[in-house]
């Protein structure tokens, strides 16, 4: 089993935690009010799914997704032409001690759910779901 990257193989940490969420509501709230000076960003939608932070809170990996899925190079391209704005705002915003990097990726989450979906819906997949569960049943695989 692959470790996870986050540190040690135990999962990211409360403050990890805490402050990638603040990253990304302060940062889903920018987007929103159009608070850059950019109107090509100002005109997309996007969306943030999820903000990683490194131990250290250095680095913050932002999953991201225009409103609809299309676009999803170009709502990368401004992003990360207008990065340092972004960091300047969410400096500003959360005066955090440490202004952390920002790298922006496409959130797929959606997807995966999407393929999840489609797995399930096959009926050799259903039947093995909808068939009851008996204990005897585990013996016969």
């Amino acid at each position: 089993m692959a470790k996870n990257s986050f540190s040690e193989g135990r999962g990211p940490s409360t403050r990890q935690l805490r402050v990638g969420e603040l990253i990304r509501r302060t940062l889903s709230e920018v987007l929103t009010r159009g608070d850059i000076h950019d109107p090509d960003l100002n005109r997309l939608s996007v969306t943030v799914g999820e903000v990683r932070m490194s131990p250290d809170l250095h680095i913050a990996t932002i999953y991201v997704l225009p409103l609809g899925g299309k676009g999803k190079d170009d709502v990368l391209k401004l992003l990360a032409k207008n990065k340092y704005e972004l960091r300047r705002t969410i400096n500003k915003k959360l005066g955090l001690k440490h202004s952390p990097d920002l790298r922006f990726q496409l959130d797929r989450t959606f997807d995966q759910m999407d393929e999840t979906r489609r797995i399930l819906s096959q009926d050799a997949v259903r039947r093995d779901v909808d068939k009851p569960y008996t204990p005897d049943s585990d013996a016969e695989t």
